[in-house]
């Protein structure tokens, strides 16, 4: 059974969203958006409507930091289920292409976190064994993952007392993908000795499970530490899955290689008759070497690409994914659905393109094709119960639910959507620089939002010259640049950060209490509704949260946005009052800067021996924070990395 354990109860409006959300479910509702303010606790209330349905689920973000930070949060929540993480498991990846302009073949080039593959192998794993399960993803799971049949049917499952040889558990475990390894024994390997077979499960790294026979009965089975070798437990059974998603029977996998050469003769035929010898030539070589890898290994290298034969589907057939691991009763959540269901609707078509290039050329065959995400309508039909949750949902949310949404905008700290003001265009700079000093007065600070990259130059050189402490963001400004400009803009040697779209340089900085908009009237995608929405909600962390507006007309997307940002903000107010809670300013901690950042001066040219030595000990700190989920801290020190590779 899902159970929260929290000190904390729902409260402010939760209890509400929470009884209205599970009440869409057990009506089967197949569509429902909460719509859930910054720092109201929309995390809380979702696990809540978990716990009260009791339906494994799936939490979808939009990237690997979000995920992160919703696994960790439901992990602390759900202490006693299983929570588990699903992402990409690619530090690096390349995918293979042709470009035909330049007759330029682009070989597929990955590395593989190794941690993360065993997380998810964890959550398909905990998805066939246990009910209570909370999968954290992003848009990794609509591709492509095997068949989750296929992959129940080839575990290797053991109790003490049964009758087996000892070679039918090792020609199993090769089945199963395992590795025979005397020497390396690590994650998804095994060794034996004698009677003795010692397994790394695909979903465990420090713990291994050891069979011991007795003639051709299991006489004990146990778990032990694969360090030490010192046995922790003694068990009656084990259940081990496979070493690869992509795993099929040998029946399947022979009848698999036939489909394969009969497309593969096919095909040929096809470029002979329209003369493309060398495309003929070049898939010809291709799958014969990889048709006799499979026969001798029943594996080989990109064997995505013939998934469609392996899992024995036709053409166009919807692949398996993660979502399929669930069964048929399950909830999805979307986390900031407004850029969420973007992505996914996005992944499909852009596979597609890069893919026919290789199909057309020789270097794949047509069913290649076939291994990829889900079409925007296949993982609609996958769903049963879903929940968008967003701050700004989009129109599509909207109009599956009728604008009839769940609302979730009570903040328990009790902070205030900011104050909003509309000034004249007319001296604008004057009154900015004016209102600037006033924030700096009170030790609180500035962003500048323009719509043009020259404007936010031209802005900040102005202000220099009159000796004030700004700084500009952009696209451009390197990595550790930018992450030592926020710092110092949380420290005071700045007053004010300029930029163009603000949104995406992930600023959550509580000493923001003013928010300045220019050109605020001007439509596009900048000064949209629900960009001027998020834009707002920047300064929502400050007791003191003020934005101003610059403009001389009101556009339809600034009454919208300051609408809605006073309603949310006339609720906030009576509960406060209703409950006697004063705003207060969020205290977050300011965070050291990457090691390697503080030492380095982005205009000191470094030695090629210090280049050197940096590189291989931001290499390590990035593996590190990745192995700790910290993907946030992992994806800036490998930013800085290519930054100082690209300088080399």
């Amino acid at each position: 059974m899902f159970k929260i354990v929290s000190d904390y109860k729902p409260s402010g409006d939760q209890p509400d969203a929470i009884e209205k959300l599970v009440e869409g479910i057990n009506k089967d509702k197949k569509h429902q958006v909460l719509l859930g303010a910054t720092g109201t606790g929309k995390t809380f209330t979702i696990a809540n409507v978990i716990e009260k349905v009791q339906k494994p689920t799936l939490v979808l973000a939009h990237n690997k930091t979000l995920a992160g930070q919703l696994y960790s949060e439901f992990k602390e929540l759900f202490h006693n289920n299983r929570v588990e993480y699903f992402v990409s498991y690619y530090d690096y990846y390349q995918p293979e292409a042709y470009v035909p302009s330049t007759d330029t073949y682009i070989e597929k080039d990955s590395s593989i976190n190794d941690e993360i593959d065993e997380l998810r192998h964890g959550a398909t794993s905990a998805l066939i064994n246990s009910k209570d399960v909370i999968v954290v993803s992003s848009v990794s799971c609509i591709y492509g993952i095997g068949e989750p049949e296929e992959y129940k049917n080839n575990m290797l499952i053991l109790s003490v007392g049964d009758q087996i040889k000892r070679n039918d558990i090792i020609d199993k475990l090769v089945t199963m993908t395992y590795e025979r390894n005397q020497m390396d024994f690590h994650r998804g390997t095994f060794r034996v000795n004698g009677d003795v077979i010692d397994i790394v499960p695909a979903s465990e790294r420090k713990n291994g499970i050891r069979i011991e026979l007795f003639g051709n009965v299991v006489d004990r089975i146990s778990e032990f530490d694969i360090l030490t070798g010192t046995v922790i437990q003694n068990i009656k059974n084990v259940s081990i899955y496979p070493a690869s998603h992509f795993v099929t029977t040998g029946d399947k996998l022979e009848e698999a290689i036939k489909r394969i050469e009969k497309e593969t003769d096919e095909r040929l035929e096809y470029f002979k008759k329209e003369g493309k010898y060398v495309e003929e030539q070049r898939l010809r070589e291709r799958v014969k070497y990889d048709i006799e890898m499979l026969k001798e290994t029943g594996f080989c290298n990109g064997i995505e690409n013939y998934a469609r034969h392996l899992a024995l589907r036709e053409e166009g057939e919807t692949p398996s994914t993660l979502m399929d691991f669930f069964g048929d009763d399950y909830l999805l959540i979307i986390d900031e659905s407004h850029v969420t269901l973007p992505q996914v609707r996005a992944m499909y078509n852009g596979d597609r393109a890069r893919k026919q290039i290789l199909v057309d050329y020789g270097f794949r065959l047509p069913s290649a094709l076939d291994n990829r995400p889900l079409k925007f309508e296949e993982f609609n039909n996958k769903i049963k119960h879903a929940i968008y949750v967003s701050a700004t949902p989009g129109d599509y949310e909207l109009e599956l639910v009728n604008n009839k949404y769940v609302e979730s905008i009570i903040r328990p700290t009790g902070l205030l959507d900011p104050t909003i003001e509309i000034k004249k265009t007319e001296g604008q700079i004057d009154d900015l620089i004016h209102e600037i000093n006033k924030r700096k007065e009170n030790n609180e600070r500035t962003l500048v939002t323009t719509l043009t990259i020259r404007m936010a130059e031209e802005l900040t050189n102005y202000l220099k010259s009159l000796n004030m402490k700004v700084a500009y963001l952009h696209n451009e400004v390197k990595t550790f640049d930018r992450l030592r400009i926020i710092r110092d803009l949380r420290l005071g040697k700045y007053d004010c950060i300029i930029g163009i779209n603000l949104l995406r340089e992930g600023l959550d900085i509580p000493e923001v209490s003013l928010i300045a908009i220019m050109d605020a009237d001007k439509q596009g995608f900048l000064r949209s509704e629900r960009s001027l929405i998020q834009t707002i909600g920047r300064a929502a962390r400050n007791e003191n949260g003020h934005v101003i507006m610059y403009a001389d007309t009101i556009s339809d997307s600034m009454e919208k946005a300051i609408n809605e940002t006073n309603r949310r903000r006339k609720l906030q107010q009576e509960y406060n009052e209703k409950h006697h809670i004063i705003p207060k300013t969020i205290v977050k901690e300011i965070r050291e800067l990457i090691s390697n950042e503080i030492k380095v001066d982005s205009e000191e040219k470094l030695s090629k021996k210090q280049s050197q030595d940096m590189i291989l000990k931001i290499e390590r700190e990035m593996k590190e924070a990745a192995k700790n989920l910290d993907f946030e801290k992992a994806m800036q020190l490998r930013d800085i990395l290519f930054e100082l590779k690209s300088n080399q």
